[in-house]
């Protein structure tokens, strides 16, 4: 077996994340994009930034990397991810890279790279290959200089966007929408304005300074100013979305948040009624409920490792018609099998305006068949060793046990999955019952104690 190839350490198993300078620098990133140039032998490729203080910089160099080595670069500018993906498969270009640290702290940054289609580059499938090229380049320009064309893709996006809906359909519904000083502001505002819906901003303007908070709503004390909005505005729905928007996150008209479990499988069941007997891909880590949906709307589920790329990858091969996890990434057919923060709440909408029903109705009996923790992270300084603890504890009693990620064990009544993250340095931990949330709640805090321990 051959050895893996040397890389920098902000490589990681599907996107670049790192300290800004000691891990990413305005060099690196110039080697990134030599190295990504000539390993996909690409013509043109889309660039593509969040507003965090370093996102610039790092572009400027990155596309000067790209073209060095001989590819053109459209250069979208400040905007999302899933811009960049949209530019990558609508305008038929070789790749895409969107410089961001998405919610990670504000000394870090990253990017996230795709070839032609708007196809994942992870580890085993080209990012180890680039990370190795980066680090052992030839300096030397190509004989060909790349060109930089601005290009405002926002148009062209918001079309796509709406034509995935039918606007006169959608119900006048009252919408707190949280950008969290990231990247979502003006475009969900753009949006909003084609369609039959009343906005209310909040945290709307891009600021890297994030001077409300890294924009990551996963996170319970980042909640409350979109709980307090929609209270206060008497609002039907409260949205928001972390600094990239590739994620979106949903808050009932009480304010409550509604864990992103539910939201999989509340959206797999709507697309199965127009997609019979589709597949729909899901992360390990909560299942029963999606699993139940799916079935019971004459789906396939297919289970899958946690993260983007992995999930794209097994949607593209399953020919997947939606992928959901529970970590609010959701995966459309429709967008080249990428994740979307913007059509989510587009379909959640949808399914508002055709039942009358609120949103905490919709949720409502998947969260009582299913109580969940939601995602619960723990820094611990021998991850390795806490888990083989937890697993050797309830393995004897376990009815099923996979390693898809990390390690679910099925308690028959309750059931848990525990996973080292792949971005950053922390367990996390999920835990599910049928119908006991006095059950859920127990196992979890018995575990936890564990961990802690």
């Amino acid at each position: 077996m051959s050895a893996r190839p040397a890389k920098p350490a902000c490589f990681k198993a599907y996107d670049i994340r790192g300290k800004v300078p000691s891990e990413l620098d305005a060099d690196l990133a110039y080697r990134i994009g030599l190295s990504t140039a000539r390993y996909l032998k690409a013509r043109t490729v889309a660039v593509g930034r969040d507003c965090r203080l370093s996102s610039a910089s790092l572009a400027t160099a990155l596309t000067r990397g790209l073209t060095d080595a001989g590819a053109d670069v459209l250069d979208i500018g400040q905007c999302g991810t899933e811009m960049v993906y949209h530019a990558t498969f609508a305008r038929g270009l070789d790749g895409g890279i969107m410089v961001t640290a998405s919610h990670n702290p504000m000394d870090h940054n990253g990017m996230k790279l795709v070839r032609d289609g708007a196809r994942p580059i992870s580890g085993d499938s080209g990012l180890d290959d680039i990370g190795a090229g980066a680090i052992d380049c030839d300096l030397t320009p190509g004989s060909r200089r790349g060109t930089v064309t601005p290009a405002d893709t926002l148009p062209e996006f918001l079309d796509f966007l709406v034509a995935q809906t039918d606007p006169a359909r959608l119900k006048p519904l009252r919408i707190v929408a949280n950008g969290g000083n990231g990247c979502a502001g003006p475009v969900v505002a753009a949006l909003a304005r084609r369609l039959p819906v009343e906005l209310i901003p909040v945290f709307a303007e891009p600021d890297g300074n994030f001077p409300n908070g890294i924009p990551n709503p996963l996170l319970p004390e980042n909640r409350s100013a979109t709980s307090e909005a929609v209270l206060k505005h008497g609002a039907d729905l409260g949205l928001a979305w972390d600094g990239d928007f590739d994620r979106c996150f949903f808050f009932d008209e009480t304010g409550a948040f509604i864990e992103g479990y539910y939201l999989v499988g509340l959206l797999a069941a709507a697309t199965l009624r127009n997609h019979p007997g589709g597949r729909i891909v899901h992360d390990p880590r909560l299942t029963w409920n999606t699993i139940d949906m799916v079935t019971r709307a004459g789906g396939v589920p297919l289970m899958n490792k946690t993260g983007h790329a992995f999930m794209k990858e097994r949607m593209r091969s399953e020919d997947a018609v939606y992928g959901g996890e529970m970590s609010a990434h959701h995966y459309f057919r429709e967008f080249a099998y990428c994740d979307s923060g913007m059509l989510p709440w587009l379909r959640v909408v949808e399914e508002m305006s055709a039942t009358g029903r609120k949103l905490s109705d919709l949720v409502r009996a998947m969260q009582a068949a299913y109580p969940a923790s939601g995602e619960i992270n723990r820094r611990l300084q021998e991850p390795d060793l806490a888990m083989r603890r937890v697993e050797e504890r309830y393995r004897p009693a376990a009815v099923a046990m996979d390693r898809v990620d990390g390690v679910s064990l099925d308690m028959g009544t309750w059931r848990f999955n525990l996973r080292q993250s792949n971005t950053e340095p922390v367990i996390r931990l999920n835990v599910e019952s049928r119908g006991d949330q006095a059950l859920m709640e127990s196992r979890t805090q018995e575990i936890l104690a564990m961990l802690d321990s």
